[in-house]
């Protein structure tokens, strides 16, 4: 790992303590198990000194626990100290797996009780940690960040919340709107596009991928994920289109204005391999009514990649736009919850991101900066020329 150079030798901040959430507890001891690994084999010059007492452990998760009262209430419960630790806590507000019960009647856990189990949690660590992270790959009401009319700005709130209950750090990937940090301008907030973890994938995973002007194009679904399509064109040298949604400002349907049509900008795409590019896949309608319009142009294999597969209503249109040719191959992270039923997708790729958080984390730990994390060109260009892309 040669961007451990940079870091090695600096003395820690403090003790790390992994808190994952029940929500988060499969990637968290994914990113448990790669540090664990790192420092087992990893020799410093300063091991011995009481800087780094506690540096080479069997585990770094700490043991938490939201357990539920008969009524519906909760409270946040850490087993052990956890004082002078350099804590960061992840957590999934997507995960709708998880369930408790409230007078009988099971309910399964929404963005909100996920939500308040991490503000528990920080409330039971009682100001005794050193710092604290928080690793939300979802942001919180990401798509509540701005006011149009009377509206909540949950998102700024929630932002504002941590930021009075201690966080120091907020990590969280392909964030909505990025400007939704202004709310709290004096705390460190980082939103992380996982590009890279998409193009190594993509080359790991699918046969004759040819990377270049003549038979790929990137596509942004809408002017909202323009910037994340330009930005992966680019480093590719590669084409890009978009779609521009016309919306019947009239009605609303389902909390917002049905789509009347996707209209196309770009160049020709016909017998081209084609990745339409995303933060998040939720209803997927919006995304499969581009694919089709792509098809109708002729375009060879079309590609969906999302950092984030919510499969709001579940899995039968992306099933059917599969049979039909219509979807070659849909890629999201496992940032948030997978079901077994999409895993076993034959079109589904799961993008692995537990060494990139534990990088993250371990880069952090050490007090250094994260910014050659953030910014992947070189780590790109080294993964295009392996795979004989450049």
């Amino acid at each position: 790992m040669s961007l451990e150079k940079s870091f090695t030798d600096k003395i820690p901040y403090g003790e790390l303590g992994l808190v994952a959430l029940e929500s988060s507890r499969l990637i968290g001891g994914k990113v448990n198990d790669y540090i664990v690994n790192w420092r087992t084999k990893r020799d410093s010059r300063h091991s011995n000194t009481i800087a780094f007492a506690g540096y080479k452990k069997d585990s770094y998760l700490v043991n938490c626990k939201c357990p539920r009262f008969g009524s519906g209430e909760a409270k946040g419960i850490i087993t052990e100290s956890v004082r002078g630790m350099d804590l960061y806590l992840l957590v999934d507000v997507c995960n709708y797996s998880l369930t408790y019960s409230v007078r009988g009647f099971e309910n399964h856990m929404s963005p909100d009780d996920h939500y308040q189990d991490l503000k528990r949690i920080i409330a039971a660590v009682g100001g005794k940690a050193r710092r604290i992270t928080v690793i939300m790959p979802f942001l919180y009401e990401s798509r509540q960040h701005k006011r149009n009319g009377r509206e909540s700005l949950d998102c700024a709130l929630a932002l504002q919340e941590l930021a009075e209950m201690g966080v120091e750090n907020i990590i969280t990937f392909d964030a909505h709107d990025p400007r939704v940090q202004n709310a709290i301008p004096l705390k460190s907030f980082e939103t992380v596009s996982p590009i890279y973890q998409f193009i190594k994938t993509l080359l790991k995973n699918v046969n004759n991928l040819s990377l270049n002007s003549e038979n790929m194009m990137i596509i942004s679904p809408d002017e909202g994920a323009m910037s994340r399509a330009v930005y992966f064109a680019n480093i590719l040298n590669i084409d890009i289109g978009m779609f521009y949604k016309r919306r019947d400002y009239s009605k609303i349907v389902n909390g917002r204005n049905p789509i009347v049509a996707h209209e196309f900008l770009g160049a020709d795409v016909e017998g081209k391999d084609v990745i339409i590019i995303d933060d998040m896949v939720s209803s997927g309608e919006s995304a499969l009514d581009v694919a089709k319009e792509l098809k109708r142009r002729k375009a060879n294999r079309i590609f969906l990649a999302a950092t984030f597969g919510l499969f709001t209503n579940g899995f039968e249109k992306f099933d059917k736009a599969y049979e039909d040719g219509i979807i070659y191959r849909i890629l999201t992270t496992n940032l948030v919850y997978q079901s077994d039923e999409l895993l076993s997708k034959e079109y589904y790729i799961s993008v692995d991101m537990s060494k990139y958080i534990a990088l993250l984390i371990d880069t952090l730990n050490h007090d250094s900066s994260i910014n050659d994390l953030l910014n992947p060109t070189d780590r790109i260009n080294k993964i295009l020329k392996k795979y004989n892309q450049r």
